[in-house]
């Protein structure tokens, strides 16, 4: 079979991330797929583009003895490189695993022993002395790849290699063995083990919450589909790639949908490189929220008085009115010509320095978000919905619908998702993102999944009349009134 023929073979059942990549390198060849500020210039790659690094990648490490079953540690700030290291593990039938970038080696230790981590791929100097540190207590641990030289020069270990040198490997070895790369990518199947990611640990050793193929694809599919999300949205990864958000929204909805992918050029220019990128897609935890409305209110204090005074007075209109005219609701002719004029003066040119012009939509989730900045933000005519989720349900377990957001509940079940209330007030819910287990941990499966599916969130909430959530707190820190009523 040509190479041609078996990719026109697998873009016929799209039941993995790496089939997916090929079926947008040969439908979307052109378009963007990942950027990369790098010394202060965006760098671009197409879908073909990252095809071809993925295959000599996934080729390389063949080359130096990966095998399907394989577990790959990912460590480093968001960079398309150690994206694509996740697409090359799952190509050779392998697992990645992606750890928190600011772990200190000691905790790594816990996770890498645990899912049985042999190959790493790294950022940088920094994770690979990490790596190092501890690597005489990982006995599994035979090599570890890095992708910035920087500092490197000195570091001769044979089980030490540079990125690009094994892409060159694996070139090579794909123009000896032509039919390799996508005769393994053909094997994978929906059913098969996408990816480890391990919980915080807060209330004990972390847990490897083990998600398939269809775990990630099916929900970013019904995602996409709730909220009208397209192939030409642009997004911005700045979230850390172990976080299951991360991989949902920089990660596999990408591949679904064929969407852009931007990284930052570092954690201190988010914030610069959100205002260039402009995105259309956006999700942030509520401090982040918060930070950019304390900034805004802390310059605003800092402004001239007539300035300050304009600001004020329609920020003020915009509380009144901006969240009826953003869920399209009656609003009288003459206060949608102030908004309009407030728009003019004051909302699209605060839009336009924080970066959220183009916004179509943005999500919160993790905790609670203050009334107010929840407020603050959709009266200026952005889209911020709440959502409720966690690792094990491939994060979405509640959304909220367009014209149905309110700042004191969660939403209603996202499509795909079943919920229901236990005699005490816990949250279960069942899902086609539930995970399979806890990884190497069946004592902690059995407490948190039920034998047909059904998840213990920990949460106590009230489902309400209306369909929609709403989380008191912990189930364990909830009391229960007389008349059964809940309460933190």
């Amino acid at each position: 079979m040509t190479e041609a023929a078996a990719t026109e073979k697998l873009s016929q059942v799209l039941d993995t991330i790496p089939k997916l990549l090929l079926d947008h390198a040969k439908k979307r060849a052109d378009r963007p797929a990942n950027r990369l500020k790098d010394l202060g210039i965006w760098q671009t790659w197409t879908w073909f583009d990252v095809a071809e690094e993925v295959r000599n990648l996934a080729c390389g490490l063949a080359k130096i003895g990966f095998q399907r079953g394989d577990k790959l540690a990912v460590i480093g700030d968001n960079r398309p490189r150690l994206y694509w290291s996740m697409v090359a593990v799952q190509a050779l039938g392998g697992i990645p695993v992606p750890l928190y970038q600011d772990s200190v080696a000691e905790e790594m230790v816990y996770v890498l022993e645990n899912a049985d981590v042999k190959y790493a791929i790294v950022q940088n100097q920094e994770q690979t002395d990490k790596l190092l540190e501890i690597k005489d207590r990982l006995p599994l641990l035979e090599q570890i790849c890095y992708e910035e030289p920087r500092g490197m020069r000195d570091y001769t270990q044979e089980f030490i290699h540079y990125y690009k040198d094994i892409q060159e490997k694996g070139s090579i070895f794909h123009s000896e063995n032509p039919d390799f790369f996508l005769h393994e990518i053909e094997q994978g199947q929906g059913s098969d083990i996408a990816i480890f990611l391990y919980t915080s640990g807060t209330t004990g050793k972390p847990k490897g919450v083990v998600l398939t193929q269809e775990n990630l694809l099916i929900t970013s599919l019904n995602s996409l589909a709730f909220d009208n999300i397209t192939g030409e949205e642009e997004v911005l990864a700045y979230l850390p790639m172990a976080w299951v958000g991360d991989n949902l929204f920089s990660f596999a909805q990408a591949y679904v949908a064929g969407f852009c992918v931007n990284c930052p050029e570092g954690p201190e220019t988010v914030m610069t490189d959100l205002r260039e990128i402009g995105p259309t897609y956006y999700f942030a935890p509520p401090a982040v929220y918060e930070s950019v409305l304390t900034k805004v209110m802390i310059r605003m204090e800092d402004a001239g008085w007539m300035k300050r005074k304009m600001f004020n007075y329609f920020m003020e209109h915009s509380r009144r009115v901006g969240t009826d005219i953003l869920d399209r609701k009656p609003v009288s002719f003459i206060d949608r010509m102030i908004y309009a004029l407030g728009s003019l003066m004051v909302y699209e040119p605060l839009k336009n320095n924080l970066g959220f012009t183009r916004l179509k939509l943005a999500y919160t989730a993790g905790e609670a978000i203050g009334p107010e900045i929840f407020t603050f933000f959709r009266s200026l005519g952005i889209n911020i919905k709440q959502l409720y989720g966690q690792t094990e349900a491939t994060v979405f377990i509640c959304v909220q619908p367009d014209g149905e957001v309110m700042a004191d509940t969660v939403g209603k079940m996202a499509p795909g998702v079943e919920l229901k209330i236990a005699d005490d007030g816990e949250v279960f819910y069942r899902s086609p993102g539930v995970f399979q287990e806890y990884f190497n941990n069946p004592e902690a499966t059995s407490k948190t999944k039920s034998e047909d599916g059904w998840v213990a969130t920990g949460d106590a909430g009230i489902l309400q009349d209306n369909g929609h959530l709403m989380i008191i707190d912990r189930a364990k820190d909830v009391g229960k009134m007389k008349d059964g009523t809940l309460f933190a």
